[in-house]
């Protein structure tokens, strides 16, 4: 096992009826920016669920944070909370609005010129606005984690960026706020969790039984719940077993002292800002051929993970690894994700372009071994097709 440090301050409130609980968590004094998606919340009760137990405070409301969340819509939050002296931000909706609110809370006191540089050139972060969160997709973690991922609508650049002052204060997961989700949604959920657990999981070995046996629970439960999941989607167990998987699979447990891949995001991401494609979709385009042409590197694992998540036994090496990832690109199917590029109308230009931003930003060494340059890249998309 490698070595590690842990830090996770995120304080986790989960069950039915734990909106509430927003009354004792958020400071008494606190002017709220409140920010989220859509509007779904204004439909599904969870709006009035956050007013109520909020009454008493200031709330200034910022609606409308797409999924992919944009650099410029949250720039408009950001002058916002300048202008109503903001001192507490708190995220309603998925992951995505999650993800844009850790941006807001790190671009309202940044002083380092143009707050875009926080994800394009990773400049550390030395103050943040506490924040809170009540998630009512499952999907990305972000709820227990202080990981962001930020499109730029201009350049069409989607970018990553997470510190130490980026964790939620506290989360609410209340399952019963997923009853109302479209399907679409979430399969993506399900789908974009359980490529999180891959991610940290299909590596390589390093004796390190306890992080892979729990990355494999979350797998194999995601496995069985998820297929329920979108013939019930009102069943309270079952969705209260997706939501707690989708926080687990990347609130940063089952990654201590192991190596992990992330190559698969970092190229779905350019599909994402290029096409729009739903993130949890790219993963599933991009992640089969990743594995088919990274299979001799991954053998051990890869193997490894066909026995124990689909128990494939049977065949020799090779038989086996492709039955594994027949079986993964199965269960995306199942859930109505097709995993081809041409099933979303993307030729072989996008592929040139992605080669050509990746050498444009001197892009290389992705994956866990730190062996997949930009003509991989290509190869890999190129599989896709």
């Amino acid at each position: 096992m490698n070595n590690f440090n842990f830090y996770n301050p995120v304080k986790i409130i989960f069950g039915k009826g734990q909106i509430a609980a927003l009354t004792a968590e958020v400071p008494a004094n606190a002017r709220i920016l409140m920010a989220y998606g859509g509007g779904s919340i204004k439909k599904n009760g969870v709006y009035e669920q956050v007013t109520n137990a909020l009454k008493g405070h200031t709330i200034v409301e910022f609606g409308g944070i797409e999924p992919n969340p944009r650099y410029e819509t949250l720039m408009q939050a950001v002058e916002l909370a300048k202008k109503e002296q903001i001192d507490f931000v708190l995220a309603v909706g998925g992951g995505s609005v999650i993800d844009g609110v850790k941006f807001i809370v790190a671009a309202i006191p940044f002083e380092g010129g143009d707050p875009w540089r926080i994800c394009s050139e990773k400049v550390p972060l030395t103050k943040a606005l506490p924040f809170g969160a009540v998630l009512t997709l499952p999907a990305t973690g972000s709820e227990m984690n202080s990981g962001s991922v930020i499109t730029r609508e201009e350049t069409r650049e989607k970018f990553s960026f997470g510190s130490p002052l980026t964790f939620p204060k506290f989360s609410i997961l209340d399952p019963e706020t997923t009853f109302s989700l479209p399907l679409r949604q979430l399969s993506n959920g399900i789908a974009d969790a359980f490529t999180h657990v891959l991610e940290q999981y299909l590596t390589y070995p390093v004796n390190a039984p306890l992080q892979d046996r729990l990355a494999e629970s979350i797998l194999i439960t995601l496995k069985e719940e998820g297929p329920k999941a979108l013939q019930h989607p009102t069943d309270y167990d079952t969705a209260a077993n997706i939501m707690w998987c989708a926080t687990m699979a990347l609130n940063g447990v089952i990654r201590v002292g192991v190596p992990t891949d992330w190559a698969t995001h970092m190229i779905g991401h350019e599909l994402t800002a290029l096409h729009g494609i739903d993130h949890a979709r790219t993963l599933a385009i991009v992640l089969p051929s990743l594995l088919r042409y990274k299979r001799d590197t991954k053998r051990e694992k890869l193997l490894q993970y066909g026995e124990r998540v689909w128990q494939i036994t049977q065949g020799n090496d090779e038989e086996r690894m492709e039955a594994t990832v027949q079986a993964t690109v199965h269960f995306f199917e199942s859930l109505d994700i097709p995993t081809r590029l041409k099933d979303y109308e993307v030729d072989k230009a996008t592929i040139q372009e992605i080669v050509r931003r990746f050498e444009k930003r001197g892009v290389k060494n992705l994956g866990e071994r730190g062996d997949i340059q930009v003509a991989d890249v290509e190869q890999i998309l190129t599989m896709s097709l």
